[in-house]
C-alpha cells in the first residue's frame, strides 16, 4: 500500500464495524443498516489523528442519543493489529482515535521501498484525462497571465499522474478565426508602410501594435523584398501570416520549454476548419434541433439548452464563429479522441463561456460534468514595493521570457503555484530572486541541499545509511521527530486531495511545510555525534524527508540542489 492514510482509515472502518456488531450481539444496539463511515483528520490535535461521526448518523435508526451510541461503540473496540491506540468519545457523539507509532516507522519504511514512486496513489485508475492548457493567441509574446495557467496546468497534469490518471497535456493553437485575420492585417499595414510610409498607410485600428510585428517585416522584407507590392491584399496577408505564424508558434513552444512545459498534443484550430468538423458539427447541432436561424445567421438555441441567450454559430456570411470551433474542438476532445474528461484552464475573464461549453456538449451526449473549467485569477508583479509593468531589461511589457531571465524556471513555478487559481497573486520580483529563508523557494531547496550536505559529509567519515530493515526507528520519539514523520506520511494523501480538487497549491504548500518541520527538527535533535543506534535512526529520518522533498519538487517541475 503506498497510502498509510488509507490503511489507517480501513481499520478504523473495519474496528467500526465489528463494534457495531458485537454491540447487536449483545442487545446493546439494534441491527443498523450502517452507512459509509467517514474519517478525518481533526484540526486539533488534542482530538486525535483521526476522527468520525458514525454514531451521529446513525442515532435515528438506533434511537439513541449519539453520545450514548459512541459510549457503547468505544467500549466494545477492538484495536489488537491495528495502529490504534485508544478511541474516546468528545462532544455530542464524535468518536476520536489515537494512533501508536507504528504506523510513523512504517512510513519511513514504505517511503525506503518506493523511493521516487512515493506519493503515486490510484484514484485516477488510468481514466484518460486532457488538460488543456495556455493556449494563448499566437499573435504576440506569452504574458503573466499565460504564465500563472502554465504553471497550474501543468502541475494540475503532475498531480494527476501522480495519483494514476492517463494525462494529455494539450496546447489549443488559436490559427484560425479573428485574431488571425487581425495579424494578417496588422503584418501587411506594417509591410506597406515600410515602402510608402507611415503617413500613407492607416494602421488598423484593432491590429496588433506589437514590436514583433515589425520585426517579422524586417525579417521578410530581408529575404523577399517587394515581392508582395504586386499580391492582391488577400494575397499578400496571407503570405505574411504563413511566414510569421510559424515563427510566432516556435517561439511558444520555445518559451513553455524553458519554463519546464512540454505538451503531448499541439492541436490546430485550424485543422478543425480544413478536416469539415466544424461544419459537421454545425450540421449535427441543426440535425438535433439545437439551432435556429435568424438574421441570416445560425445561431445555437439557448433556450433549449437552458443559457440565457443564444449564440453565433455562423455569421450571416457563411464564416463560423470561434463558438463553432470550440464546439468543435469539444467534440473531438470526447467524441472522436475517446477522453474521459477533459479540464481547461482559463482566465477569470472567460467565466461566461464555461457555462455555454458545458452546455453545449449535450446533444452529443456527454454529460457537462465530464468538462471541468478551472478559471485562474490575474497576476500583480511588483519590484520595490510598486507594481511592476516594464521589463528591467527591454522597457517593455513584461513576457514570459522576461520573467524567467529576472528570476529563473523555479521561482517562477513556485511562485505562481502558491495560491489557488481562484485567488489574486501578488508577484514580488525582488523576493523571488532573494537567497534567503524570506524566499519559499530559496528555504524548501536550502533543506534539500542541507540534507544532501549532511548525507555526504557523513559518507565522506565512513558513515553511510543501512537498510531500513537493519535501523530501529522505535528510538524516534521526539516531539520534532513525530512532527516531522507525520508531515512525511502526509505526502500521498496530499496528492490524494489536490488531484480531486484540482489544487496543486496544496503540494507547494505541504513542501514548504516538509522544509520547515525539517529545520525545526535538525535545530532541536543532533544526527551526528549521538550513539550509533540514533544516529542511525535520525540519519534514515533525514534521508526520507530528502526523498520527500525531491519528490515534490521533480512533480511541480522545479530543480532540487544538492549543494547551495
Amino acid at each position: 500500500m503506498n497510502n498509510i492514510f488509507e490503511k489507517i482509515r480501513e481499520q478504523i472502518i473495519q474496528v467500526m464495524k465489528d463494534a457495531f456488531s458485537i454491540c447487536e450481539g449483545k442487545g446493546l444496539l439494534p441491527a443498523i443498516d450502517l452507512p459509509e463511515i467517514f474519517t478525518e483528520v481533526p484540526k486539533q490535535r488534542e482530538f486525535g489523528d483521526f476522527s468520525t461521526n458514525i454514531a451521529m448518523q446513525v442515532a435515528k435508526q438506533a434511537k439513541m442519543p449519539p453520545r450514548k451510541i459512541a459510549e457503547l461503540l468505544v467500549s466494545e473496540i477492538k484495536t489488537d493489529n491495528t495502529y490504534i491506540n485508544k478511541a474516546e468519545v468528545a462532544g455530542p457523539g464524535f468518536i476520536n482515535f489515537y494512533l501508536n507509532s507504528g504506523w510513523l516507522y512504517d512510513t519511513l519504511r514504505l517511503i525506503q521501498d518506493k523511493k521516487e514512486k512515493y506519493g503515486e496513489v490510484d484514484i485516477g485508475k488510468g481514466i484518460k484525462v486532457n488538460v488543456e492548457f495556455v493556449s494563448a493567441n499566437p499573435t504576440g509574446p506569452l504574458h503573466m497571465g499565460n504564465a500563472r495557467g502554465g504553471a497550474l496546468g501543468d502541475c494540475i497534469a503532475s498531480v494527476l499522474e501522480k495519483a494514476g490518471y492517463d494525462v494529455t497535456r494539450e496546447f489549443y493553437i488559436n490559427d484560425a478565426g479573428n485574431q488571425i485575420e487581425r495579424f494578417g492585417l496588422s503584418l501587411e499595414a506594417r509591410y506597406l508602410q515600410h515602402f510608402l510610409g507611415e503617413d500613407k498607410v492607416a494602421f488598423p485600428e484593432d491590429g496588433y501594435h506589437g514590436e514583433d510585428i515589425i520585426d517579422h517585416v524586417k525579417s521578410y522584407i530581408e529575404v523577399h523584398g517587394d515581392a508582395l507590392l504586386s499580391k492582391t491584399p488577400e494575397e499578400r496577408r496571407q503570405i505574411l501570416v504563413d511566414y510569421a505564424l510559424p515563427i510566432n508558434i516556435q517561439r511558444i513552444r520555445d518559451a513553455l520549454s524553458d519554463y519546464g512545459i512540454e505538451y503531448d498534443v499541439w492541436f490546430s484550430e485550424k485543422s478543425l476548419h480544413d478536416s469539415g468538423a466544424v461544419k459537421e458539427t454545425v450540421d449535427f447541432l441543426k440535425e438535433k434541433g439545437y439551432t435556429i436561424e435568424k438574421e441570416g445567421a445560425i445561431w445555437l438555441n439557448g433556450e433549449k439548452l437552458g443559457l440565457e441567450k443564444d449564440e453565433v454559430l455562423v455569421r450571416n456570411n457563411g464564416v463560423p464563429t470561434y463558438m463553432a470551433a470550440d464546439i468543435a474542438y469539444h467534440r473531438n476532445k470526447f467524441v472522436t479522441r475517446g477522453f474521459d474528461w477533459a479540464i481547461n484552464l482559463w482566465g477569470a475573464d472567460h467565466h461566461g463561456h464555461v457555462a455555454r461549453m458545458k452546455a453545449a456538449m449535450e446533444p452529443f451526449g456527454i454529460d457537462s460534468d465530464r468538462l471541468e473549467v478551472v478559471l485562474f485569477q490575474l497576476v500583480r508583479l511588483y519590484r520595490n514595493g510598486e507594481i511592476a509593468r516594464m521589463s528591467k531589461r527591454t522597457g517593455k511589457t513584461i513576457s514570459l521570457n522576461d520573467l524567467l531571465e529576472e528570476v529563473g524556471r523555479d521561482a517562477a513555478r513556485f511562485f505562481f503555484n502558491m495560491k489557488t487559481a481562484g485567488s489574486h497573486l501578488d508577484f514580488d520580483l525582488d523576493l523571488a530572486v532573494k537567497q534567503s529563508n524570506e524566499n519559499p523557494v530559496f528555504y524548501v531547496q536550502y533543506a534539500h541541499a542541507r540534507i544532501c550536505s549532511i548525507l555526504r559529509k557523513l559518507a565522506e567519515e565512513g558513515i553511510s545509511l543501512r537498510p531500513v530493515e537493519e535501523v530501529d526507528l522505535t528510538l524516534l520519539n521526539e516531539d520534532e521527530e513525530i512532527e516531522l514523520m507525520r508531515k512525511l506520511a502526509e505526502y500521498p494523501e496530499e496528492i490524494t486531495l489536490a488531484a480531486k480538487t484540482l489544487e496543486p497549491s496544496r503540494i507547494t504548500r505541504y513542501v514548504m511545510e516538509v522544509a520547515s518541520s525539517f529545520h525545526t527538527f535538525y535545530n532541536a535533535c543532533r544526527v551526528k555525534g549521538e550513539e550509533e543506534e540514533l544516529m542511525m535512526a535520525r540519519l534514515m529520518l533525514v534521508d526520507c524527508t530528502r526523498i520527500v522533498i525531491k519528490n515534490v519538487l521533480e512533480l511541480i517541475s522545479i530543480s532540487a540542489p544538492e549543494k547551495m
